[in-house]
């Protein structure tokens, strides 16, 4: 796909995907398959917890362009007896200064489950590129389309130091077309 902004990207993202993605656990030597549904629905700018979370990192939400809530519900291979779900709100804040770049505000984050900031950037390709230092860990993601209905996920999970990766995975996503 050809550059796009944050707003058209969020604007792709929106919809309901049927998620395969394959894990490899390098610190416990592990391989998992996981497929979810990953439901991605926009917020408005007034929403409460938009606001709130603006704000819990000293941002002004009149900075916040696009921001939605995503959730997930899918099956491990793993441990096929715990459902894995989930929900999370985002809002992107666009740098004023560089184009394409910017801070993305999670309430939860993806490596360690609390709220987190990363900074994103769009490439020339499309690809929505986001590294968030945690605690513990560090992430790195990319996420591109192949086509409007056909998006891919690249993720690394890093030791804080960045130096280690501790899970890496890979998901292609589908969106659903018939609502379910």
């Amino acid at each position: 796909m050809k550059q796009m902004d944050i707003v058209q990207f969020v604007e792709h993202s929106i919809g309901r995907w049927r998620s395969q993605r394959s894990a490899h656990h390098l610190a416990f030597r592990h391989f998992e398959n996981v497929e979810s549904v990953v439901d991605i629905v926009a917020l408005s700018p007034d929403d409460s917890t938009v606001i709130d979370l603006c704000k819990s990192n000293n941002i002004n939400p009149a900075q916040s362009v696009s921001p939605f809530r995503m959730t997930w519900e899918g099956q491990s291979d793993w441990d096929e007896k715990s459902e894995l779900k989930g929900s999370c709100v985002l809002v992107p804040i666009p740098d004023p200064t560089v184009p394409n770049r910017g801070k993305l505000l999670r309430d939860q984050g993806y490596a360690e489950t609390i709220a987190a900031v990363g900074d994103y950037h769009l490439t020339e390709d499309g690809t929505f590129v986001l590294l968030t230092t945690y605690d513990r860990a560090a992430a790195e993601e990319k996420i591109w389309f192949a086509n409007p209905n056909l998006r891919f996920r690249v993720s690394l999970i890093k030791t804080s130091g960045g130096s280690g990766v501790v899970t890496a995975s890979f998901a292609s996503e589908i969106r659903s077309l018939s609502g379910n």
